[in-house]
C-alpha cells in the first residue's frame, strides 16, 4: 500500500462532489483528483488536480485512478431526456470506472459508489433499511437499482448493449467497494430543494396535504460527506450497502416552520391536495417537453412523492463506523438560506 493518500472523485464539480472534495482536503489527503467535464464551478481555488474527461472514456479513468488509494464515485444523472440516457450515465459509467480501477490501481484501498434512497421506491415498510427490497418508481431510481444489481451481481440482467458492461461480474470480489444511499440532500449549492426555499422567500409555502405524513429523511451535505469519508476510511467488507441520512425523520410541517423562521417573515401556506399532485406533475412534464428542459417535477416524480418510501434507517452506519447526524435541521436550513442570500440566489 502507498503511504500517500490519493483520492479520485467523480462528480467533483457538482453539489455533493464539491463538498466531498473539500472534506478530503480538510482530512489531509495528499492529492485529490476530480473528474471535470467543463466548468470547474465550486472547485475554483481549491488545490485539487482536475482530470478532464467523462465516465465514457475508460482510458481517461485509468489515468485518473492510477496510484489512487480511494475512489469516490459521485457523478451521475438525476434527470435526462430518456431512460437509456440514465442507464448509460449511472450504470455503464459505473462499470467503466470499476473496470479502470481493476486494471491499473494496485494501491486501491476502497471504492465508494453513491446510489440513492430512490432505489427502494414502493415499500410496505415506512422506514427502509439495507435489507428492504428495491422496487423503484422512477427512471432515476430504476437506473440506480440496476447499477447496484450489476455491481453486486444480484441478477444477470443485461442492462446495456455496451460490451464493457455486458459480462456478469461480481465487482465486489474484484475491487474493495461499498455503496452509499443518501436520502434527499440539502445544503449550500443544492439547486432542486432550493426551489422550495425560493418559493418561501416570495411569501408562499406549498405543502402537500396536512404536512404531517409521510415524514422523510433529509441529510445535510456536510453530514453526508463526512460520513462518506468516515465509511471509506473504516474499510467495510466489500459489497456492503449503507444508508447515510438523518437520525430524525421530518414532517413537512417541521421543515416549513424551520424555513419560515430562517426567513423571519410572514408566509402564506398553501395546502395542495394529494389528488392534485399527479396533475401538477403532468403539467410540469409537458412544460419541460415544450421548453426542452428537465424540470424536477414530472409524472414519475409526482408518483414518488405520493407513494415512494422517504425514510431510511441509519442504524447500520451508526453500528459499523459510528456515523451520527451533527447538523440539526433548523441550523442546517438557516445556514443554507444564509448561503443562498450571500451568493445572490435569494434576495
Amino acid at each position: 500500500m502507498s503511504s500517500k493518500k490519493i483520492a479520485f472523485v467523480t462528480g467533483g464539480t457538482g453539489f455533493v462532489g464539491s463538498h466531498l472534495a473539500e472534506e478530503l482536503l480538510r482530512r489531509g489527503y495528499d492529492e485529490v483528483r476530480c473528474l471535470v467535464r467543463s466548468d470547474p464551478k465550486w472547485l475554483r481555488g481549491l488545490p485539487i488536480v482536475p482530470i478532464r474527461g467523462s465516465l465514457a472514456d475508460v482510458s481517461i479513468l485509468e489515468d485518473a485512478v492510477l496510484d489512487a488509494t480511494h475512489v469516490y464515485h459521485v457523478a451521475g444523472l438525476t434527470r435526462a431526456p430518456d431512460e437509456p440516457s440514465l442507464i448509460r450515465a449511472n450504470v455503464v459509467g459505473t462499470i467503466n470506472l470499476l473496470t479502470a480501477v481493476s486494471r491499473v490501481a494496485p494501491n486501491i484501498e476502497h471504492v465508494q459508489i453513491t446510489s440513492s434512497l430512490a432505489t427502494i421506491g414502493a415499500s410496505d415498510n415506512p422506514v427502509a433499511d439495507e435489507r428492504t427490497s428495491m422496487r423503484p418508481l422512477s427512471a432515476y431510481g430504476r437506473s440506480k437499482a440496476m447499477m447496484e444489481r450489476r455491481v453486486l451481481r444480484l441478477d444477470d440482467t443485461l442492462v446495456t448493449g455496451d460490451d464493457r458492461a455486458s459480462d456478469s461480474v461480481d465487482w465486489s470480489r474484484r475491487v474493495p467497494l461499498s455503496i452509499v444511499r443518501p436520502p434527499a440532500v440539502y445544503g449550500p449549492r443544492e439547486s432542486d430543494i432550493f426551489t422550495f426555499f425560493q418559493t418561501v422567500s416570495r411569501g408562499i409555502c406549498p405543502i402537500i396535504g396536512s404536512g404531517r405524513n409521510p415524514a422523510l429523511s433529509l441529510v445535510h451535505v456536510r453530514d453526508l460527506t463526512r460520513g462518506m469519508v468516515d465509511l471509506a476510511e473504516h474499510g467495510p467488507e466489500s459489497g456492503e450497502v449503507f444508508f447515510l441520512g438523518s437520525e430524525d425523520y421530518y414532517s413537512w410541517n417541521r421543515i416549513r416552520a424551520a424555513t419560515i423562521a430562517a426567513f423571519n417573515r410572514r408566509v402564506w401556506t398553501i395546502r395542495v391536495p394529494e389528488r392534485a399532485v399527479p396533475f401538477i406533475g403532468a403539467a410540469s412534464e409537458m412544460w419541460g417537453q415544450a421548453t426542452r428542459s428537465y424540470p424536477p417535477l414530472n409524472r414519475e416524480k409526482a408518483n414518488e412523492i405520493l407513494n415512494a418510501c422517504k425514510m431510511c434507517s441509519i442504524d447500520k452506519a451508526m453500528r459499523t463506523f459510528g456515523f451520527r447526524q451533527k447538523v440539526e435541521l433548523e441550523t442546517g436550513i438557516e445556514q443554507t438560506i444564509e448561503w443562498y442570500r450571500k451568493e445572490g440566489w435569494l434576495k
